[in-house]
């Protein structure tokens, strides 16, 4: 009877530490999953919040056009592309288009800024002035967002990656997000010939 109740001791033993252990799995599946959904989710916000400060751009753009139009109305290459360029900014529906399409943008703009110094009139004006003074805030804007969405493209990327939690990443079909960027058509300077 004493070697019973040993027998059943350890029996319980073993019932109670493979429970704990069961419940210890499903309690870190449960939280990597909600952590992967919290991550994928704030990767969305931030991008979100980009794409805010991305169509106030756009809505500057037609106004800094028609402004250099009255100064510079030969200058029709350089207006062209950039209307070009929001216009795919705008019609980019995937996060690497987005990101593709604006830093096409972001170079044409520094071409559309870089006709001020061949026409000293344009420079001079106020409109144009205040436009270009209303981007650079923006860009400052998309500039800090940009950072803030790469951070928790960071994080994110980091979790679905790394083991353990790659296994349940894994499971739910997520993907690396990408990077915003800087292309390498950005980090020259702007040339203007005339």
């Amino acid at each position: 009877m004493f070697l019973l109740g040993i027998e059943s001791w350890a029996i319980w033993l073993i019932v109670i530490i493979a429970v704990v252990v069961v419940v210890g799995i499903v309690i870190w599946l449960i939280s990597t999953r909600n952590s992967l959904i919290g991550l994928r989710n704030n990767v969305e916000e931030a991008f979100s919040t980009v794409d805010v400060y991305l169509k106030k751009r756009w809505d500057l753009i037609p106004n800094l056009v028609e402004t250099v139009k009255g100064y510079a109305s030969h200058e029709s290459e350089t207006l062209t592309k950039v209307v070009e360029a929001r216009n795919r900014a705008m019609n980019a529906t995937s996060a690497e288009d987005k990101i593709a399409a604006e830093n096409m943008l972001s170079g044409t703009l520094k071409s559309l800024f870089a006709l001020q110094e061949a026409y000293p009139d344009l420079k001079a004006n106020q409109q144009f002035a205040m436009l270009q003074s209303q981007l650079t805030s923006i860009e400052n804007d998309i500039a800090q967002h940009r950072k803030y969405y790469n951070a928790t493209v960071k994080q994110f990327n980091n979790k679905i990656m790394f083991f353990p939690s790659n296994l349940i990443a894994n499971a739910m079909k997520l993907t690396k997000k990408p990077f915003f960027e800087v292309e390498e058509s950005e980090r020259q300077n702007v040339q203007v010939k005339f």
